[in-house]
């Protein structure tokens, strides 16, 4: 059982009066200093105490705000609009490269074309063991200069056996380990369930077996930890210097909406599963509410994850038909409709040719009525569902 898997910056009304010519009259860093300036004032009544997430992102020279962004940006007010009800003015790219399911001799080849490509942010995870693998090849960029490793954001998760405070550190240090990294960009409690603690040794790199994604069909969740306790240990690790950012995967509203009563740094980011089949609109319109920012994983339908009898995504005829009107591939549409929900998107591959295809999502604006077409497609359908994993503890997520 696999546990798998906005940026957002700010725009508001004065800015949306801008034309995208007289954009282009400003040196880039003047437009990014604007954005940056909109974002904080949009967002004054966040207590400064919660680190703001654009103020920590661009003290780590992390600022991805790239021309094309701008240009797709400046193309939607949907889009406007749903990226600037998050409030989230994290710089953080909107298209990372997922490595779920990604085979450890593929990933060498495939870091490299996304650096090279333009990706500048990959989401990885421990319960997908290839980190170790991940954190050679990323070394192996950053030694022959084919980027700095403060251009990079680098995303992680927390497994379940590790939700005790006094495990939480350890879990972090054994990735930060097997990443060959100082610090990790966001790191996100990977599900709302904790497993029984799984002994490991941080100063290995890789794992030995795959325990640690192991719950034996539920028997051995750990029902005694709070998510309450588990997330004062990850703001501990905010305190530390470890990471940048902190936030959640798998979080229904309900759970998301206990963490916040007694917080003291609300999760950054929610990263769920998000496609056509799965639009989770309810659960966008509180995150965007809420400040917090939400991510899509699985926005193609994960085509390598699914059974042989379940939904293709990919060969749905509606958004095929959508597809070939537009002009571009349904994977580009699919991609493109979630970026203008103002989510970010993580989508997997290891060849070239597929990663810049899915990089050139961020240039696409869909029209209103596109954006209604894709409505009639939600089933409500998950491609990962826990009830599989953990039997009836699973009704503790989704019910």
């Amino acid at each position: 059982t696999k546990q798998n898997m906005n940026p957002a910056f700010h725009y508001d009304s004065i800015s949306s009066k801008i034309s995208l010519r007289s954009l282009k009259k400003f040196p880039l860093s003047v437009l990014v200093l604007f954005f940056l300036v909109v974002g904080l004032l949009n967002c004054y009544m966040i207590p400064l105490f919660r680190r703001s997430l654009l103020i920590q992102a661009h003290s780590t020279g992390n600022t991805f705000f790239s021309r094309n962004t701008i240009r797709a940006v400046a193309l939607s007010k949907v889009a406007m609009t749903a990226l600037a009800s998050t409030c989230a003015t994290m710089a953080m790219p909107p298209i990372g490269l997922g490595t779920y399911g990604m085979p450890p001799s593929s990933v060498p080849q495939a870091i490299s074309s996304a650096i090279s490509s333009g990706y500048r942010r990959i989401d990885c995870a421990p319960v997908y063991f290839n980190e170790d693998v991940i954190g050679d090849a990323l070394a192996s960029e950053f030694d022959s200069n084919a980027i700095d490793r403060k251009d990079l954001f680098i995303t992680s998760k927390l497994p379940g056996p590790f939700h005790r405070r006094e495990h939480v550190e350890l879990a972090l240090r054994k990735t930060l380990n097997d990443l060959r990294l100082d610090y990790i960009d966001l790191y996100l409690i990977h599900w709302p369930i904790a497993f029984k603690y799984v002994d490991i040794d941080p100063d290995k790199r890789g794992y030995d077996n795959e325990d640690i994604d192991n719950s034996n069909g539920g028997e051995l969740i750990d029902p005694t930890v709070s998510v309450a306790e588990t997330w004062s240990a990850m703001e501990d690790l905010l305190d530390k210097g470890l990471v940048r950012q902190i936030g959640v995967s798998n979080f229904p509203v309900s759970l998301l909406h206990e963490l916040m009563t007694s917080c003291r740094v609300k999760p950054a980011v929610n990263q769920v599963e998000i496609h056509p089949y799965l639009q989770q609109t309810k659960l966008l319109n509180y995150c965007a509410a809420r400040g917090v920012h939400v991510q899509a994983y699985s926005s193609l339908g994960t085509p390598g994850h699914k059974e042989n009898d379940e939904p293709n995504i990919l060969e749905d005829p509606i958004l095929n038909d959508m597809a070939k009107k537009k002009g571009v591939t349904v994977s580009q549409l699919v991609l493109a409709w979630s970026l203008q929900r103002g989510c970010s998107v993580t989508p997997k591959s290891v060849s070239e040719y597929r990663q810049k295809e899915n990089l050139a999502s961020e240039t696409i604006s869909l029209s209103d009525e596109e954006m209604k077409n894709f409505e009639q497609l939600d089933r409500g359908y998950r491609f990962f569902r826990p009830e599989d994993w953990w039997g009836s503890m699973a009704l503790a997520l989704f019910d």
